[in-house]
């Protein structure tokens, strides 16, 4: 197999010292958010859809984004009757009790970088990966050498979703690119994963190698103290290739294991100890180019992992490029419980090749929980939303897709679906440029996941789906 290069800089680099899209809040007070009013995006329309769709998907609604939110919008996380978007400027809830007709209940300014999010009952997890002056919610952007510069985490209180409050801060090195939730085991206490990387020796807050993540603790019962407890090197001979952090880490909690897309490594970790995860296994792959994402099956058997070539930015979904690079790679997850192996079993891309002026690559996505099946729903950027039947690891098959046209026909600009994922009988969108989609899978391969109620989801922290759970 040819090798794959290393990706060029993504278009919206985690280091960047200085972001246009940042707005600071004069005169803001510590830890305190701009709380805006809904937006004129939910007020009622008629909808028209501007996508192509196969005959097993629809397109039932479209919130745009607000002036507000003009940044990028990134990830979501689900809780109860409403989704949580993350923006380079803050986040926005969203009720979804009716998904024809979703409405936003708040918006909150908060500006810091990629901005993913998770959510445990009423509690926010915020990821910040661009430098602030301080962890105030309006502090300017420094550059990335200020020695007091703020990145890591922020927490909100999300009991009133017409008016989250924001509650703590917690520093950690080279800030959070991506944040990971995990249940702990005592009832009391819950860990967040935090990754990150990029450091430069330039860098006073993000020092090389940082072959390592950070775990915050967070006390339920007084979260306001969450603070970093340890911060384990994954990698302590050094990781393959570019490795200097992990990009995403999925956790399996009921199945206590974890799997890491470290920029040149794919692991397996240990998590029955959640504040110390164990490294089990690390896999690599020639034509990965960026190790961005994973995924289990709900029988923790399989885990899928996605290469993000490009680093978003890019358009390889091209004739040129081929179907196994910036695709899914598969694993099969073998060996004993005290010495699991991952082995490689085949690829997945999808197979409607976009335009050279499409920025296109496997990204975002979950499972479609339907029970004793492997069925999962992806965003390809502008490649649109991909429905993936995987229950033969060996030649998983595209079953159904959203697409849009080009956002300029001309050039190359970022857009497209960042995350897209299932909930409670539909899949959401978050569209880069142009809102929140809902979107419904008629197909009767799926329609058993209707069954299988979801009062929570994380993109990284998967629950164990049962038939009729709450």
């Amino acid at each position: 197999m040819a090798s794959s290069p290393t990706p060029p800089p993504s278009p919206h680099p985690r280091r960047a010292a200085l972001r246009k899209g940042a707005v600071a809040l004069a005169g803001a007070a510590a830890l305190a958010a701009s709380l805006l009013s809904p937006s004129a995006a939910s007020a009622d329309q008629a909808f028209v859809s501007d996508a192509d769709t196969s005959a097993n998907v629809t397109h039932i609604a479209n919130v745009p984004k607000s002036e507000a939110m003009g940044d990028f919008n990134s990830d979501l996380a689900f809780v109860g009757d409403y989704a949580i978007g993350g923006n380079y400027n803050g986040f926005v809830i969203y009720d979804i009790s009716a998904p024809e007709d979703p409405r936003v209940v708040s918006e909150v300014l908060c500006p810091g970088g990629q901005g993913d999010v998770s959510v445990s009952g009423d509690l926010l997890y915020f990821s910040v990966d661009y430098t602030r002056a301080s962890d105030e919610c309006g502090a300017p952007a420094v550059p990335t050498t200020d020695p007091n510069a703020f990145e890591g985490i922020r927490i909100f209180d999300i009991s009133d979703k017409a008016n989250p409050q924001y509650v703590a801060a917690v520093r950690t090195d080279c800030g959070s690119h991506t944040n990971t939730l995990v249940p702990g085991k005592d009832g009391e206490h819950e860990y967040i994963y935090v990754s990150s990387y990029s450091p430069s020796a330039s860098f006073p807050n993000c020092q090389p190698p940082h072959d390592k993540i950070s775990i915050i603790e967070v006390p339920l019962d007084d979260p306001a103290s969450a603070e970093v407890v340890d911060a384990p090197v994954l990698f302590p001979d050094g990781g393959f290739r570019n490795t200097s952090g992990c990009h995403d880490i999925t956790v399996y909690a009921e199945r206590d294991i974890a799997a890491g897309a470290c920029m040149g490594d794919g692991i397996l970790m240990d998590i029955s100890d959640p504040a110390a995860p164990v490294v089990t296994d690390v896999v690599q792959d020639s034509n990965f180019a960026f190790w961005h994402s994973a995924t289990f099956t709900n029988d923790g058997a399989t885990v899928m992992f996605t290469d993000e070539l490009g680093g978003g930015g890019g358009a390889t979904c091209l004739e040129s490029i081929g179907s196994e690079r910036g695709a899914n790679a598969i694993y099969t997850i073998g060996g004993t419980e005290a010495d699991p192996e991952l082995a490689f079993e085949g690829y997945f891309k999808i197979p409607r090749l976009q335009s050279s002026t499409e920025n296109c690559v496997a990204h975002n996505g979950s499972l479609i929980p339907v029970p004793g099946q492997d069925f999962f729903v992806q965003s390809w950027y502008q490649g649109g939303v991909s429905v993936i039947d995987f229950n033969d690891p060996a030649a998983p098959r595209e079953i159904g897709y959203f697409d849009r046209s080009p956002i300029d026909e001309d050039r190359l600009v970022l857009g497209g679906s960042w995350s897209a994922y299932y909930y409670n009988g539909y899949v959401y969108s978050s569209d880069i440029t142009r809102g929140l989609d809902v979107i419904k899978i008629t197909d009767p391969r799926v329609r058993a996941a209707e069954r299988v109620p979801m009062d929570e989801f994380n993109p990284q922290s998967q629950p164990e789906y049962r038939p009729g759970r709450r």
